[in-house]
């Protein structure tokens, strides 16, 4: 087996992963059901973008750090990525950064305002109409 041709593989492997989870949040933050998403669901989506963010330092750390004939193989390059989205994910559900709680509670705080401002919105219409 050629190693370029895995590497090249490996890259365009983790690109299109990368880009698939990328899209798949953004569906979920911004989507029109969240004001109708249920507490566990928002909290859900938050965790994962806290995992998200988390694996991409990670990546950025590993990128970093100077590497070893010895460490540098054909498994730990296939599934380093795999090793590093657990340890995102234990981070994240330790609950120790605290950044899916505090988005959490952000995005609560908008739905509310966000439904209020609707609610006004529908009373004024109201008012008018009888007006």
């Amino acid at each position: 087996m050629d190693i370029s041709n895995s590497v090249y593989g490996n890259y365009y492997m983790q690109n299109a992963q990368n880009t698939a989870r990328t899209s798949g949040l953004e569906q979920k933050l911004t989507g029109n059901s969240m004001t109708e998403a249920t507490d566990e669901e928002l909290m859900d989506a938050c965790k994962e973008f806290e995992s998200y963010l988390v694996e991409q330092v990670l990546k950025q750390v590993k990128e970093s750090i100077p590497k070893t004939e010895e460490e540098e193989n054909q498994y730990t390059e296939y599934f380093g990525d795999m090793m590093l989205q657990e340890y995102a994910s234990a981070i994240t559900e330790q609950g120790s950064l605290g950044i899916a709680q505090k988005l959490y509670e952000g995005m609560k705080n908008n739905m509310k305002a966000v439904s209020i401002s609707e609610v006004e919105a529908d009373n004024a219409a109201t008012a008018n109409a009888k007006a």
